[in-house]
């Protein structure tokens, strides 16, 4: 506090003086006025003490405990000088009651406690033949608040204390933090944020962890946020994730991704401007994909198709990468490149040559549910997968190279689980990074992350399968609102697309009943539907399946997925309604029309009522009596509601459906 906590002290100080010199005045409850002076005397002797150690005093407790005692003294002050003899008048209407004696000498002895106690927290350990913290008792000033004190206990211990006592102190933080939400609101405003973004920086590797851990359980609402954000949170932790330990970058990327998912509108830009989200993604490819910087050559842009395949070719041919094209790599098989000849293709693909502004050249178009271009500009970055398990690659500067070999040899010596556990809080932070923002969205599509959640969602562990399945969740939610992202990262010729599309279907077709990845899949997959081609309708039989799956909430999903498929707004809704027809859907839809719960029955009928508008004509559709079952829910109250969109949603499948069925006739071709 310095020159502050001495300004503060100033006036404590003074008054203490003007108590002792009363006492010697006093000539009316001398023996009272004595052991009044004699309290005082000891408060100012600890007061000054305070003034020598100012710049080592903590200040929040500080300010409150010497509110509090000078408030005493001043009330002290006026107590003694009432006992100077000043006539028998005076006399008389000055008699003080012996408890008010009482009552002040004990609340002088609680400031000289608070002030002790201040002084011995505020000490550094170890000084004057301390031999550290230990337990320092309860003040009296925080007799009807104890939970105060030990905070205070701690964020000075985390000021002053040995690395291993802030350690400790930033676990019991921690402890405190999951506890309760008041205490959060007490570490921040107790001034406990700053002594744990420092320990972040500075401690010892248990330290970093526990304080880290304690950052990421304070960011509980946008207010603590903003707080953190004030005091530089997010370049602290950005820091952490570029240069430490990776058991402390474990935790720092679990507190980027507790902040971020505190509702604070401003904390997913500030992490991005800090790059977080490249540091996220190298953490991720780390052992997962190679990185492969495509603009070597800066002059060198691909000017047309054929002039692509030729840089590429080129490439793959140089020296430096020959011994690649002789090696095998799982993860390479896995998503398809397994060649030289594909990963020409895969670098030509993800090379993305600028569409000319007059509209000249031609390119292969596809029937897809939407208009597909290539995005107007190159990226900074371009990464492809590794034809060998090295980790990171060399990068082409010889200053980069040197500046990350160290980096990169102290991640391979890692443990296995840290390496992992790793993987999974580094796609935690993503997801959470990812939600609702485009921007954000369009950076992770534009690294290699595609490329780690298609092999993460095949190889990883559960918890890592489960963070990445989320982050897709939330990137291809984005992208559905998002025509421009949608179109420059989920592309149906981009190999990164087509892999983590691949795993997607993989789950829903194999997963447990149970499992907690079907949910975010299906999601990703119903976001995804305006990108399939008139050639994959087939792909969403896996979709169909599912809604006899048994678990309402998976149905209702599904159901909800495939409406995206079906709806009027996707271009090839009556291709995709035709094959949900084929698949048997509408059989299933009707039970779950008829005996779902709330929340299956409702995404059944719309997803029946599209149906009905896109194959109004099917032969099924009329001996699966879906007429008799949209007049049904027309008239439910608890299907319809208030919703306006529904029923007419209803009433327009509903006068399709008669167009065609009240002839009585059931001979219609699908």
């Amino acid at each position: 506090m310095g020159d502050f906590a001495k300004q503060i002290l100033t006036r404590p100080i003074q008054l203490a003086d003007q108590v002792v010199k009363a006492g010697d005045e006093a000539t009316i409850n001398k023996q009272e006025c004595q052991e009044i002076k004699s309290k005082t005397e000891k408060l100012a002797a600890l007061l000054r003490q305070a003034a020598r150690a100012s710049s080592d005093l903590y200040e929040r407790p500080t300010r409150r405990i010497l509110d509090d005692t000078e408030n005493v003294l001043e009330k002290a002050l006026t107590m003694v000088q009432r006992c100077r003899d000043d006539g028998y008048i005076m006399r008389l209407f000055n008699i003080i009651p012996a408890a008010a004696f009482r009552k002040m000498i004990s609340q002088l002895e609680n400031s000289v406690g608070d002030v002790s106690w201040l002084l011995r927290v505020s000490t550094p350990a170890g000084n004057d033949d301390d031999e550290g913290f230990g337990y320092l008792g309860l003040p009296p000033i925080a007799a009807n608040e104890p939970i105060l004190c030990l905070i205070w206990e701690q964020i000075a211990v985390l000021m002053t204390g040995t690395p291993d006592d802030k350690s400790d102190a930033a676990a019991s933080l921690a402890s405190l933090a999951r506890d309760n939400d008041r205490y959060v609101k007490l570490i921040i405003e107790e001034g406990g944020v700053n002594p744990l973004l420092k320990l972040v920086k500075e401690g010892k590797i248990d330290g970093q962890e526990n304080a880290a851990r304690t950052i990421g359980l304070l960011g509980r609402d946008p207010e603590s946020v903003e707080h953190m954000i004030q005091l530089g949170v997010c370049t602290s932790l950005a820091s952490i994730l570029k240069e430490g330990s990776m058991k402390v970058q474990a935790v720092v990327a679990w507190a980027v991704s507790e902040l971020v998912s505190g509702n604070h509108p401003k904390c997913q830009e500030l992490f991005a401007q800090n790059n977080v989200i490249r540091l996220l993604v190298s953490h991720l490819a780390f052992e997962t994909v190679q990185e492969h910087s495509k603009y070597a050559v800066v002059a060198g842009r691909a000017t047309s198709m054929h002039h692509a395949v030729v840089m590429a070719a080129s490439k793959i041919g140089s020296r430096d990468n020959l011994p690649a094209l002789h090696e095998e790599d799982d993860d390479t098989n896995q998503i398809g490149i397994s060649n030289p000849m594909h990963s020409i293709v895969a670098t030509t693909m993800a090379m993305k040559p600028i569409r000319s502004g007059s509209g000249s050249g031609s390119s292969n178009r596809f029937v897809t549910g939407e208009d597909e271009r290539p995005p107007g500009k190159l990226p900074e970055k371009s990464y492809s997968l590794s034809s060998s398990h090295s980790g990171i690659a060399k990068p082409y500067s010889t200053a980069h190279q040197s500046r990350n070999g160290s980096v990169t040899r102290g991640r391979e010596l890692e443990d296995p689980v840290t390496k992992t556990y790793m993987k999974a809080m580094a796609a935690r932070a993503l997801w959470k990074l990812a939600v609702g923002n485009a921007s954000i969205c369009r950076v992770i599509t534009e690294s290699r992350a595609l490329l780690c959640f298609a092999v993460l969602l095949e190889k990883g562990d559960e918890e890592t399968k489960y963070n990445t399945a989320m982050a897709i969740m939330e990137i291809t939610a984005v992208a559905e609102e998002n025509a421009d992202l949608r179109r420059s990262a989920f592309r149906r010729t981009s190999p990164a697309c087509k892999a983590v599309v691949e795993q997607l279907f993989k789950i829903i077709e194999n997963a447990d009943a149970g499992s907690d990845l079907l949910i975010p899949c299906v999601r990703s997959i119903g976001n995804l539907a305006r990108t399939f081609k008139s050639a994959e309708t087939e792909l969403i039989v896996p979709l169909i399946k599912l809604l006899d799956d048994g678990e309402p909430d998976l149905a209702a999903e599904s159901a909800i997925a495939l409406a995206k498929f079906a709806t009027e707004d996707n271009f090839l809704g009556k291709e995709h309604s035709r094959t949900i027809i084929h698949g048997g859907g509408t059989k299933q839809l009707v039970q779950l029309a008829y005996f779902g719960d709330n929340g299956a029955q409702i995404p059944a009928m719309v997803l029946l009522s599209y149906v009905a508008m896109n194959v109004p004509d099917s032969e099924q559709l009329a001996n699966d009596e879906v007429l008799m079952v949209l007049e049904w829910a027309s008239k439910q109250t608890n299907v319809i509601g208030e919703d306006e969109d529904m029923e007419a949603l209803l009433y327009e499948a509903k006068s399709r459906l008669e167009l065609y069925q009240s002839r009585g006739t059931r001979g219609f071709h699908v």
